[in-house]
């Protein structure tokens, strides 16, 4: 009987080992596009902080980063599930494009009428392109 049960943890520890880890969900995918360098950057983020800068792995999000990227990705909710989609108003110098698990969002810089997430995201995109991504811009 004893026999039995080792056999049974054993292939319970061998099933998860096998499985791999769990991949934590992304909470949104960004691109930024803009003249000049360091303008053009897609940046994804995932639940547990972890970060690609144009398809590279990076340092993770400290704490309070990740805290923030949470509450933008909620706040994003109602504009993403409405697929909003602002235009850039003349002299604008950098775009947006968001998509998260509710849908998409495009904005300018400087596109009218902005819900206060998407400063809060150009913000974010912008600290985490000179600091996690150690671009220029």
């Amino acid at each position: 009987m004893r026999r039995a049960a080792a056999l049974g943890a054993l292939s319970a520890a061998l099933l998860l080992a096998g499985c791999g880890g769990i991949i934590a969900p992304d909470l949104f995918i960004v691109s930024r596009t803009g003249p000049g360098p360091g303008r053009h950057l897609t940046l994804l983020v995932n639940e547990e902080g972890a970060v690609h800068c144009n398809g590279v792995s990076a340092p993770k999000l400290s704490d309070s980063e990740l805290v923030q990227a949470r509450a933008i990705q909620e706040d994003l909710h109602d504009p993403a599930s409405k697929h909003l989609s602002l235009a850039a108003a003349r002299g604008s110098v950098t775009g947006y494009y968001v998509r998260d698990e509710a849908g998409t969002v495009s904005f300018a810089d400087n596109s009218p009428g902005q819900p206060d997430v998407l400063r809060r995201l150009a913000l974010f995109v912008l600290r985490a392109a000179q600091q996690v991504c150690h671009l220029p811009q």
